[in-house]
């Protein structure tokens, strides 16, 4: 910068004025700002700049696996409310690895960012990391919440999986329940939804035994679960609600592959419904009945809490109050169930 500065014959404070807001220069001093700078080449470090900042323009968003449909459309919508707050969003893919999870918030603290968003590994996340990040920096956690202590914006699966428990049992059989691996939080709170649901209606819940594991291959998951329940006499029910519907993928498939016609009552021997209105659900081979998770709502939630609690940081996070936005999920009735 102070380069840049002597080759363009300003003031350091002018060309920094410049690069923070060029409509906070005169025109005739832009002009001449932007020809040096098409005749130098000169770039500011973005991430030099912030580190000399007490507050930068970058924002930090971790996931779980950036390939995901899901977290796609997630991150595509926090980095596109970003840049129209003047942030950068930066994301980072812990691939499901605590150890990838460890070395991504190490990143985002290096780089000195704004605040971030983080969908969090859950029993297997860097708890005490993120707790002392959390202490720096505004943190938001979306899909599954860190601990019940943790601002977090996600779908309530109290609401969704009652939602659709209730069309299961008025439309065919109760539905017993295939689970998803442990790999956050929703696995439990999913299950203990389902489960609390069924009571409810004076059902008996019927959640099926599943291999332990941590896999986030769910359709790989879905579809040996499926198989083993087929091969050992089938499913106590011809109703199964799934976790979400990456593990329908694969219970469908393994349905297919053993002559089980998957519908609604009376189309079908089996029916098989998901959660999440995963994008590919509604092409699925039948369409899988499921509850759409709003990830608009979330990605606005996340941010508008985000941007609430950076500008009421006043170098103590902690002293900013945690709030959990729970949005309510929409039944989507396909051919599944």
């Amino acid at each position: 910068m102070e380069d840049f500065s002597e080759f363009v014959g300003l003031s350091r404070p002018t060309v920094s004025k410049y690069f923070n807001d060029p409509t906070s220069v005169r025109k005739k001093t832009r002009d001449i700002i932007e020809a040096a700078l098409k005749d130098s080449g000169f770039r500011p470090n973005i991430f030099a700049v912030n580190l000399n900042r007490r507050r930068s323009n970058i924002l930090g968003i971790i996931v779980p696996d950036t390939t995901d449909p899901f977290y796609m459309a997630l991150t595509r919508r926090i980095e596109v409310i970003a840049n129209g707050s003047g942030y950068l969003a930066f994301v980072l893919s812990s691939d499901g690895d605590p150890a990838l999870e460890a070395r991504a918030i190490e990143t985002l603290r290096s780089m000195n960012v704004a605040g971030a968003v983080i969908a969090a590994l859950g029993a297997k996340s860097q708890q005490d990391t993120l707790h002392a990040l959390g202490q720096s920096i505004p943190l938001i956690y979306v899909d599954s919440p860190l601990d019940d202590t943790s601002p977090f914006v996600g779908t309530d699966n109290r609401q969704s999986f009652k939602l659709m428990v209730e069309y299961l049992c008025r439309s065919g059989e109760p539905p017993c329940y295939l689970g998803m691996p442990l790999v956050n939080t929703n696995a439990r709170t999913r299950e203990q939804a389902y489960v609390d649901a069924m009571r409810q209606l004076n059902k008996e819940p019927v959640v099926l035994p599943i291999s332990t594991g941590d896999t986030w291959d769910f359709e790989r998951f879905g579809f040996e679960q499926t198989v083993r329940f087929i091969e050992s006499g089938g499913f106590p029910t011809n109703t199964i609600l799934c976790a979400n519907d990456r593990i329908a993928f694969g219970a469908i498939a393994a349905a297919y592959r053993a002559g089980i016609k998957v519908g609604q009552t009376g189309q079908g021997e089996l029916r098989i419904a998901g959660h999440d209105d995963h994008p590919l659900s509604r092409y699925a081979c039948p369409p899988i009945t499921t509850v759409a998770q709003d990830y608009k709502q979330i990605a606005q939630g996340a941010m508008d809490l985000l941007f609430r609690m950076i500008d009421q940081d006043d170098g103590n996070v902690t002293a900013v109050d945690a709030s959990t936005i729970l949005l309510h999920g929409e039944i989507m009735l396909r051919g599944s169930a």
